[in-house]
């Protein structure tokens, strides 16, 4: 048995040995547009997921008040979102699996479309809770797909950057959704988050399949028609094919696999990468710090208002540098720059709550509050938002990345769940102390990315997987 797996994790790395591709040739000959198109494509669903996450912060008073809402029937409109896309997220992957990459971002479309018409004819709170929860459903797929379609179609030196585009599209649509919410009515802005869907839709019929899905699948001939037309038809696509059908049929041969396989030895180091990284993301704080800005801002004496649109400028800005820097900078060296950066933002807004609380030179609590705020969430957007997605969609084997995906995904969801329904509760118990933990837990993160994370920049996916997983 111990030598059937060995023989396995050498043939997983044999076809990655002999890699020899003339780069100066490739980027004479390879075209980029399609993969351009693609990704503009598949982040359009990136740009649906904001959308629904960004929809009930401006629209609660006039939901409220048209439908007659009470706090507690607007609270379950606002949570079950998160509800639904834990289901998305647990059913993401083998849909992904299933119907392809292009069938599941299909599938999370007409979801997000119906809960979007079933909020805008809502008359009550049955119909926008249902509605509400086919777009969290549409969300937990997107939140899968996007960054692990774009990931198996990129070249490995543009993986990066347009895998971190899948975050900047939805920082965007969040704060695009805050502006309009304020001038349009909910209905209005429950209509217009049809429209990326109908975008995302009607694109899916100009771009290809992935083409590692159809090599996963058998489909060798559309494998190869996928593959050049990714690269163009001038390309030589043959070592780039020969290498991926290589480690497709290798994997092949084993087992496949299901949930508990995951935590078996030959998987469990890219399992604990993916979960630890999403572990990392969601509980050092950010939905409970993103979710309630604007009362942080009122407890410590700043305007809200004008808080909260220097915090959705400064996010727009920095994860798009994310995204242009990090196939140049590197993932690991952003992950800790970013880590150690909402450390530091914790502990100045610890310190601001920690003198506002005992009344210690007050007149500095806003602008320490402020200053760790905007740290942190400039810290977040430079890497611990956007780069444990592109890992997690470079490091899984596709025939474990179903299954793997899906639990990383699910871990993710739920981690922003606990923390946005624990963070008021945190904050009533001690303000100062719910940021020194956020700290405590973000100083860890620091500890899991040296130890744990590999650097993936400028690698082929086989490479990455056949590294981890051998």
């Amino acid at each position: 048995m111990a030598n059937t797996e060995t023989l396995n994790q050498d043939d997983i790395r044999a076809p990655l040995v002999a890699q020899t591709v003339d780069e100066k040739h490739e980027s004479i000959k390879q075209s980029n547009f399609m993969v351009y198109l693609s990704t503009f494509v598949a982040v359009c669903g990136s740009f649906a997921f904001g959308s629904c996450a960004g929809y009930s912060s401006p629209t609660q008073s006039a939901i409220t008040e048209d439908l007659n809402l009470s706090l507690a029937e607007y609270s379950l409109f606002g949570s079950i979102l998160t509800f639904g896309a834990m289901i998305g997220a647990i059913t993401s992957g083998p849909i992904a699996d299933f119907v392809g990459r292009k069938g599941a971002l299909r599938v999370s479309s007409v979801f997000c479309s119906v809960g979007w018409l079933a909020i805008y004819f809502a008359e009550g709170p049955v119909a926008l809770d249902i509605g509400r929860l086919a777009t969290g459903y549409g969300m937990g797929v997107f939140s899968y797909v996007v960054p692990v379609f774009i990931a198996e179609i990129a070249p490995k030196d543009l993986r990066g950057s347009l895998t971190a585009a899948n975050q900047l599209m939805i920082v965007a649509a969040v704060s695009l959704s805050f502006v309009i919410g304020n001038v349009t009515p909910w209905r209005i802005l429950a209509l217009t988050g049809v429209v990326p869907c109908i975008v995302l839709v009607t694109g899916l019929f100009f771009i290809p399949e992935s083409p590692r899905w159809l090599a996963k699948t058998g489909n060798h001939k559309e494998f190869q028609a996928a593959l050049r037309k990714l690269r163009g038809k001038d390309a030589d696509i043959s070592e780039e094919a020969a290498e991926i059908q290589d480690y497709i049929e290798t994997l092949e041969k084993l087992p496949k696999a299901k949930l508990l396989d995951l935590f078996q030895k030959r998987y469990l180091r890219s399992v604990i990468i993916g979960v630890g990284l999403m572990v990392c993301q969601q509980f050092g704080g950010i939905n409970g710090i993103c979710f309630y800005t604007s009362s942080i801002f009122e407890s410590a004496g700043f305007p809200a208002d004008l808080g909260t649109i220097i915090y959705a400028l400064l996010q727009i800005v920095i994860t798009a540098l994310n995204a242009l820097f990090v196939d140049k900078a590197g993932r690991k060296p952003l992950l800790l720059v970013s880590a150690v950066g909402l450390v530091m933002g914790c502990l100045l807004t610890a310190l601001s709550f920690y003198l506002k609380t005992y009344e210690i030179g007050l007149s500095a609590v806003p602008a320490l509050a402020v200053t760790g705020i905007l740290l942190y969430i400039g810290s977040f957007s430079a890497g611990m938002g956007a780069i444990p997605w592109v890992i997690m969609s470079e490091i899984f084997p596709i025939n474990i990345k179903g299954a793997a995906g899906s639990l990383a995904t699910l871990v993710n969801w739920f981690g922003a769940w606990a923390i946005s329904f624990t963070f008021n509760f945190l904050l009533s118990w001690s303000s100062y102390g719910t940021f020194i933990i956020y700290a405590a837990i973000n100083a860890c993160a620091i500890v899991f990315v040296i130890k744990m994370v590999p650097e993936t920049k400028g690698r082929t996916l086989e490479q990455i997987q056949a590294a981890i997983n051998g």
